[in-house]
C-alpha cells in the first residue's frame, strides 16, 4: 500500500498541500505522549490529533479543577472533583472524538519510566517543573524518543526542544523547489548556467540543483545534484563542464534540497547556556533573563509546593531573589539601571502572573510546540533549536498598578485563571463585550473556541454575533475542530455556535449566529443599527474582497478590526485601531501572476499552464454551454441582445447549436462518442494545426529556431483505448457530458470499448489561420463583419424555437474539487496531462491537480492556532481602549522556519486642508436631510470651495454644469437629489448618505478631503 492510499486525501487534504505524502505518511506512525493537560497540553493534543498522528496518549493523573476551564476546553462543570476522573481521562473521551483515524487514551502508570517513554517518537511536557523535565528529558537524550516542554503563565510562554545528536531535517524551508529553463551553459571551468530573462532564477548560493532536456550537453543530464554559486539573477555557475559535450539548446533546472543532519544538546546541557529564538526584535534582551525567570519560577513553585498567589508582593520577591541570583550565577545580570527595572519588572510580573492561564496565550505556545511535535515526527521543517520565551505584558490594563490585589484573587469560577491576570473588573469588561466574527472555518472555530474560555460576550450587556453562509464538508473537519463527522452538511455558524455554548455554558442565548455573506446586498441586516451596538469586528474569512469590505464598514462605523490570515505554516495578524492605525486596505498585496493567453492557447511549457488550460476546457464543455442554451431558452430577446456582428456572438451561437441541435445526445453511447471527437479536436487536430502554421524546423526573422526557450514543439497524439490516460479522458468526458443533459452515465470498460469501435473520426484538414505568437499581437480575425452577420443570421435561425421545447433544460455543472466521485477533477487531471504529452511535460497526479486547478489554500491547525491566539492578545488591548500605538502589535509567523516578528501597525497617514489634518478615519458629518445649496454653504464656512459633489458613480453636482442644471439642483435636498440623478430609491434601511466631494482650499488650490455622511433619516 502507497502513502497515498493509505492517507485520506479527502480529510486531509489542505493539510497535505503544507506537509506533503510523505511526512504524512511518517506521521501517521509516530505515538506521542502528552504529559499534563491544563490548557496548553490540551491544546498541543488537539492540534497533534488533528493533524494525523498514530496516537496520542494523556497523562495526567490529577482530578479536574475549577480553576482549569479557564482554558481547558475538553472538560465540562460536571467533570469537577468527580471521583475517579482525572484530567486525563475526561479530555481523552472528547479529544477521540474529533479524528476517528487517531486513537487516544489516557495512561495510567505511577511514573514516567524509561521502558514508557521509550513506547513514543514524541513525549511533551506541559507546565511541568523543571526538575521533572530534566529527570524525563535525562531518559529521553540520543533516543528515539524526542522530547519538548513548555509552560504558560498569564502572559508568558516558554518552550524547549531536544531531538537528539543527529536529528535529520529533510526540508528546512516547507518552500516548493526552485525550478526553471536554461538558456545556454558555457564549456569551461566554471559552468555558467544563464536562465530565461523573464523571471529570476531565485537560487542562492550554496543551493543544489539537477537538470534534465539539455540537449547537446547531455551530461548534466545525469549528474548528481550540482553545487550552485550564485552570479545574478539570471545566471549561477555550477563548477567543471570543461569534458562535457558543447551546449546545443533547451533544458530545465531544478533545486534540489538536500537534508540536514542537526545537533541538539539536552535541557542539563544547554540550560546554562541556552540558545533562544528570538520572537520579537523589539525584546531581544528579554528571553536571557526569562529564562533565569522561569527556572526561579519553578525553584519556588518546588519549594512551597505551590504556584506563587496572584499580585502577592510577598511571592514574587521570593521567586527575584531566587532569579537574581541564578541570574548573577551565569552572568546574565543587565549591568545598566534600565536593564535592571526591566528585569526586576519581568520576573515579578512573571510570579504575579504564575497562577494565571489564558487562552489566547495557550493557543499562541499551543499551536507552535504542535508544529514542533510534527516535526519531529516528520521531519518535515527545521525544528526550534532550542529555546523560545515570550512575554505579551503590552496587554496588561493600563490602570493594573492602582489595582487592589483583591482585584485578582479567585473566586472560584471558571475565569479565575483570566482575572488573576488581567482582575475582575477587566473580566467583566470582556463578558460585557458585543463582537462580530465574520466566518466560521478554520480562524473562526479556533477564535470562538478562544472567545468561550475567555467568557467574552457572557455577561448582561454582551454578545457574539457569527455569520458564514457555508456549510459543513468533510475537507473541513481535518481543521475546524468544532465540527464532526455528523455535522457535515450543516450550516457552519450554527455548528460552530452550538458547540461552544457547550463548551461554556454562559454563552447560552450569547451568540446569534447568521448564514449570511457580508457584502452591500446584505446591508440591510448588518446596517447602521447593527454596527453601532458592536465594541469591534474581527474578520476569518478566506478572501480579500470580503475583507476590504468589511475594512470598509469597520472604518465607516469607527469600529476596530481585527484581521489574520494563514497559508500553510504562514501566518499574518493585523489590529486595526480607529484614529491611530491605518486600515487593511491601505496596503495591499501585489496581483497575482497570470498566464500569458498566448502560452495558454499554444505555447505551454510548465504543468502550471496544461492545468490551467484544463479548467477553462471544463467551463467551456460543461458549464458555459448549458448556461447559454438555458438563457435562449428562458429569454425571448436573448439572441437579440447578442448583436449580429460579434465573432464572439457567433462562437455562442455555434455552442447553443452544438449543444441543443448538433451533438444533442439522447443515449450515452452518444456522450461517449462526442468525447472521443472531443479527444481528436484538442490533442490531435488542434496540434497538427498549430505545426501546420509553425511547423517543427520553422526559424524567426533572425533565422533562429521558432521552437526554443520557452516554445515546445509539440506532438500530436493518436488516440488508444488500450491507454488508461486516454480512457479516463474519455470516461469522464462522457459521464459529464451525460450529466449536462440528465443522462445516465457509466464507467463499464466494455459500453466504452463497444461504442468507440464504431465512432467515425473525421480526418484532418489544415485551415489557412493565423498563430498569436505574443499576447500583444492582435487577434487574428476569422472572417469579415459581413460574412460573421450573414453566419450569425442564418445560425439563429437553424435554431429550433424555445417554444419547441417547452421546460427543457440542461444542467451546468460548476467544477468542485473536493469529490472524487464527480468527475470533475478526473476529468481536468487527465486533460491536462494529455496536453502535458502533446508538449513533452511532465506529468502529475489528480491530487497535485486539484492544488493547482482548485487553487487551494493550504491550511493546517497549529498555524490557525497560533494565529487566533496572537488575535485575541490584540483583543485584550482593544477592550483595555489603549490608543498608545506602540502598545498593538502585527505579526508574521512562518512555523516551518521557525520564525516569528512582531512588528508596530503602521500609523494612519495624515493629510491637511487648510490648517485641519485629518486621516482616512475623518469625514465630514451632516444632520439632516440637507438641501445641495445648504450642503455648499456648509464647506464654504470651513473655507472649502466645492467644485464637484458626486455619490458612488452618480455625479450631483459640478463647476462645469450648465447654469440652469445647477439651479435645478440647488434646492434639491440630498436624498432626492441623489434618487433623481441615480434613477434609484434609496432603500428603506440606509439612514445614511456618503457622498465625496472636490474642493478648493482657501488660497484656491485643488486639496484631498475626507469624504461626507450626510444623515438623511433618524
Amino acid at each position: 500500500m502507497t502513502a497515498q492510499d493509505s492517507i485520506d486525501e479527502s480529510l486531509y487534504s489542505r493539510q497535505l498541500y503544507v506537509l506533503g505524502h510523505d511526512a504524512m505518511k511518517q506521521m501517521s506512525s509516530s505515538s506521542v505522549l502528552i504529559v499534563g493537560v491544563q490548557g496548553l497540553g490540551a491544546e498541543i493534543a488537539k492540534n497533534t490529533a488533528l493533524a494525523g498522528v498514530k496516537s496520542v496518549t494523556l497523562y495526567d493523573p490529577a482530578p479536574v479543577e475549577v480553576a482549569d476551564l479557564s482554558t481547558q476546553f475538553f472538560l465540562r462543570a460536571e467533570d469537577v472533583g468527580k471521583p475517579g476522573v482525572t484530567r486525563a481521562s475526561a479530555t481523552a473521551t472528547r479529544l477521540a472524538e474529533i479524528n476517528t483515524y487517531v486513537p487516544v487514551k489516557a495512561l495510567e502508570v505511577p511514573e514516567l519510566t524509561r521502558e514508557v517513554l521509550s513506547q513514543f517518537q514524541v513525549v511533551v511536557l506541559c507546565n511541568q517543573l523543571l526538575t521533572e523535565q530534566l529527570r524525563v528529558n535525562d531518559l529521553t537524550h540520543n533516543t528515539s524518543t524526542h522530547f519538548l516542554a513548555a509552560s504558560t503563565h498569564g502572559l508568558f510562554g516558554s518552550v524547549f526542544a531536544d531531538f537528539g545528536r543527529d536529528f535529520v531535517c529533510k526540508d528546512t524551508t516547507g518552500e516548493q523547489a526552485l525550478s526553471g529553463m536554461v538558456v545556454s551553459v558555457e564549456k569551461d571551468g566554471e559552468g555558467l548556467v544563464t536562465t530565461l530573462d523573464e523571471t529570476r532564477h531565485g537560487l542562492e548560493d550554496g543551493n543544489y540543483v539537477t537538470f534534465s532536456e539539455v540537449e547537446g550537453m547531455t551530461e548534466l543530464n545525469d549528474i548528481e545534484p550540482r553545487r550552485v554559486t550564485v552570479k545574478g539573477p539570471y545566471t549561477f555557475t555550477i563548477g567543471d563542464t570543461s569534458s562535457f559535450g558543447d551546449y546545443k539548446r533547451g533544458g530545465l533546472f531544478k533545486q534540489v534540497k538536500p537534508p540536514v543532519t542537526l545537533q541538539f544538546a539536552s535541557l542539563r546541557e544547554s540550560r546554562a547556556a541556552p540558545e533562544c529564538l528570538v520572537s520579537d526584535f523589539a525584546k531581544m534582551d528579554r528571553p536571557p533573563l526569562l529564562h533565569v525567570a522561569f527556572e526561579a519560577l519553578s525553584q519556588f513553585t518546588e519549594a512551597a509546593q505551590r504556584l506563587p498567589r496572584a499580585r502577592n508582593d510577598e511571592d514574587a520577591a521570593a521567586v527575584l531573589e531566587r532569579a537574581q541570583a541564578l541570574a548573577t550565577e551565569r552572568k546574565v545580570l543587565p549591568e545598566d539601571e534600565s536593564g535592571q527595572k526591566l528585569f526586576v519588572t519581568l520576573v515579578k510580573e512573571l510570579a504575579y502572573q504564575a497562577v494565571g492561564n489564558i487562552s489566547p496565550m495557550v493557543a499562541f505556545i499551543g499551536g507552535f510546540v504542535a508544529q514542533e511535535v510534527l516535526k519531529a515526527c516528520s521531519g518535515k521543517f527545521h525544528p526550534l533549536m532550542q529555546y523560545m520565551y515570550v512575554d505579551c505584558l503590552e496587554a496588561l490594563p493600563d490602570n493594573i498598578a492602582t489595582l487592589p490585589a483583591s482585584e485578582f484573587a479567585p473566586q472560584g469560577t471558571r475565569y479565575d485563571g483570566q482575572t488573576a491576570v488581567f482582575g475582575t473588573s477587566f473580566q467583566q469588561r470582556i463578558a460585557n463585550a458585543r463582537q462580530f466574527l465574520v466566518g466560521s472555518g478554520a480562524i473562526g472555530c479556533e477564535m470562538l473556541k478562544n472567545w468561550s474560555m475567555m467568557g467574552l460576550g457572557s455577561g448582561p450587556e454582551g454578545q457574539i454575533y457569527v455569520t458564514d453562509n457555508d456549510t459543513i464538508e468533510k475537507s473541513n473537519l481535518n481543521r475546524q475542530f468544532l465540527f464532526r463527522q455528523q455535522d457535515v452538511g450543516h450550516f457552519k455558524a450554527d455548528t460552530a455556535a452550538a458547540a461552544v455554548t457547550e463548551m461554556n455554558p454562559d454563552l447560552k442565548g450569547k451568540i446569534q449566529s447568521f448564514q449570511n455573506r457580508v457584502g452591500p446586498e446584505t446591508e440591510d441586516v448588518y446596517g447602521d443599527a447593527f454596527f453601532e451596538r458592536l465594541n469591534g469586528v474581527t474578520n476569518a474569512l478566506d478572501n480579500v474582497n470580503a475583507r476590504q469590505y468589511m475594512d470598509r464598514r469597520c472604518v465607516y462605523y469607527q469600529k476596530p478590526l481585527l484581521e489574520s490570515g494563514t497559508l500553510g505554516t504562514k501566518a499574518n495578524t493585523q489590529v486595526v485601531v480607529p484614529n491611530l492605525t491605518e486600515s487593511y486596505s491601505s496596503s495591499q498585496d501585489p496581483p497575482e501572476h497570470s498566464i500569458p493567453v498566448c502560452t495558454l492557447k499554444n505555447f505551454p511549457n510548465q504543468i502550471e499552464h496544461t492545468i490551467q488550460w484544463a479548467r477553462e476546457q471544463f467551463d467551456e464543455f460543461f458549464l458555459k454551454p448549458a448556461e447559454n442554451v438555458n438563457l435562449y431558452l428562458t429569454q425571448p430577446d436573448f439572441v437579440a441582445s447578442l448583436g449580429t456582428s460579434d465573432a464572439g456572438t457567433k462562437q455562442q451561437l455555434e455552442q447553443i447549436k452544438e449543444y441543443l441541435v448538433d451533438a444533442r445526445p439522447q443515449t450515452f453511447d452518444a456522450c461517449i462518442a462526442w468525447a472521443r471527437l472531443k479527444f481528436e479536436e484538442n490533442y490531435v487536430n488542434m496540434i497538427k494545426q498549430l505545426l501546420y502554421n509553425l511547423p517543427a524546423d520553422a526559424v524567426t526573422s533572425t533565422g533562429q529556431p521558432f521552437w526554443s526557450g520557452p516554445k515546445r514543439a509539440p506532438t500530436p497524439l493518436a488516440f488508444d483505448a488500450s491507454n488508461p490516460l486516454h480512457m479516463d479522458y474519455i470516461v469522464a468526458a462522457a459521464n459529464l457530458h451525460a450529466a449536462n443533459y440528465g443522462l445516465k452515465g457509466s464507467a463499464d470498460p466494455e459500453v466504452y470499448r463497444r461504442v468507440l469501435e464504431q465512432v467515425s473520426v473525421p480526418a484532418f484538414t489544415p485551415k489557412s489561420a493565423k498563430v498569436q505568437i505574443n499576447d500583444n499581437d492582435p487577434v487574428p480575425a476569422a472572417s469579415n463583419a459581413a460574412e460573421d452577420e450573414a453566419s450569425v443570421e442564418e445560425l439563429a435561425a437553424s435554431l429550433p424555437a424555445p417554444s419547441s421545447l417547452p421546460g427543457y433544460r440542461l444542467q451546468p455543472i460548476e467544477m468542485e474539487k473536493d469529490d472524487d466521485t464527480n468527475y470533475h477533477m478526473a476529468f481536468i487531471t487527465a486533460a491536462s496531462n494529455l496536453r502535458a504529452e502533446n508538449y513533452s511535460i511532465q506529468p502529475v497526479d489528480q491530487y497535485t491537480t486539484k492544488g493547482i486547478a482548485g487553487k487551494i489554500i493550504p491550511a493546517i491547525a497549529t498555524t490557525t492556532a497560533l494565529a487566533t491566539g496572537l488575535v485575541n492578545i490584540e483583543l485584550y488591548k482593544l477592550l483595555d481602549g489603549k490608543m498608545d500605538i506602540e502598545k498593538y502589535s502585527n505579526a508574521f509567523v512562518n512555523l516551518a522556519l521557525p520564525f516569528i516578528a512582531f512588528s508596530e501597525p503602521i500609523a494612519a497617514p495624515r493629510h491637511k486642508y487648510n490648517d485641519t489634518e485629518w486621516t482616512l478615519w475623518s469625514r465630514f458629518d451632516i444632520e439632516g436631510d440637507v438641501t445641495l445649496r445648504a450642503f455648499l454653504d456648509y464647506f464654504r464656512e470651513k473655507k472649502l470651495d466645492v467644485t464637484m459633489v458626486s455619490s458612488g458613480v452618480s455625479m450631483l453636482y459640478s463647476d462645469f454644469m450648465p447654469p440652469k442644471k445647477k439651479e435645478e439642483r440647488l434646492d434639491m435636498r440630498m436624498s432626492e437629489l441623489v434618487q433623481t440623478v441615480s434613477k434609484k430609491p434609496i432603500p428603506a434601511h440606509v439612514k445614511n448618505l456618503i457622498v465625496e466631494i472636490m474642493a478648493d482650499d482657501a488660497s484656491g488650490e485643488d486639496v484631498e478631503v475626507p469624504y461626507v455622511n450626510v444623515r438623511i433619516r433618524p
